[in-house]
């Protein structure tokens, strides 16, 4: 794919050099996952700490060479073709071509481990996030961008990621699980005059209703919730869920396979 994007996007090449350029095209399967880390993260780092004079000049250049294309152009070249048209002048609408283009449909989710670089193009998503002591921006913003920060922490990890559909709870809700420790996320669709119940968990959860009515709490106490609102269950909580004109609500809680080798360990 990096072949390719050099192959296709002479802008890049006039950016990186021709030198950076070849070092992607003569890489082999043989050279392994590290020489290939090594190489990227050269070709990335060179491509997006480029100069404003240098890309006031590239990018209309782009531009200009997408839309006089008489052949079909590639949903990336699409896309590339959009950001631009939001962030004119911005080094991240080149940088778009070394990025995967995921489109996720309705009860789809993915995960970003740690110092792996994303940007949200369109639609509405919710994002659970872990503690963070930073936010490292490099394009695609009129914010501060620390590209030399951003550079030398990027995993340099490459491939498509994975999509998760989740795993039924019951009827109503479905769990999504990712490969670490901090969080997982249930996804609740409720019709209406409907209930369900989320058990109690060894940990907290928050929970956050993006669409319909209904009423959320422990047995003794039950709250009117709405779209907006925003609920904290202490662990150890039972919270039974009924609606009124249907429901829909996310909660994000401690991931339970964590849970589940910390009792473990108690045990022991």
């Amino acid at each position: 794919e990096l072949k390719s994007v050099i192959q296709s996007v002479p802008e890049i090449v006039e950016i990186v050099g021709s030198s950076r350029a070849d070092q992607v095209l003569q890489i082999t399967e043989n050279d392994g996952e590290k020489k290939l880390k090594e190489v990227f993260k050269s070709l990335f780092t060179d491509l997006i700490s480029v100069s404003n004079s240098v890309i006031s000049e590239i990018i209309p250049k782009l531009i200009r060479r997408l839309n006089s294309k008489r052949e079909k152009l590639t949903e990336k070249e699409e896309l590339v073709l959009r950001l631009e048209r939001q962030y004119p002048g911005d080094i991240g609408v080149i940088a778009a071509f070394l990025f995967n283009y995921v489109k996720l449909n309705p009860g789809e989710a993915l995960y970003l481990g740690a110092n792996e670089p994303h940007a949200y193009i369109h639609g509405e998503c919710i994002e659970c996030m872990a503690t963070s002591d930073n936010v490292v921006r490099a394009g695609l913003t009129p914010k501060h961008r620390d590209v030399q920060t951003l550079c030398s922490m990027l995993t340099y990890k490459q491939g498509f990621p994975e999509i998760l559909n989740g795993v039924p709870s019951n009827p109503y809700t479905v769990k999504y699980i990712p490969p670490f420790d901090e969080f997982e996320v249930d996804r609740c669709n409720l019709p209406e005059e409907a209930s369900t119940i989320f058990p109690a968990v060894n940990g907290p959860s928050v929970f956050v209703v993006t669409s319909g009515e209904g009423t959320m709490g422990v047995a003794s106490s039950k709250e009117l919730v709405r779209e907006g609102d925003v609920l904290f269950a202490p662990a150890n909580s039972e919270i039974t869920v009924e609606t009124i004109s249907g429901l829909n609500l996310y909660r994000a809680g401690v991931n339970s396979r964590f849970l589940e080798d910390s009792d473990t360990s108690k045990t022991y």
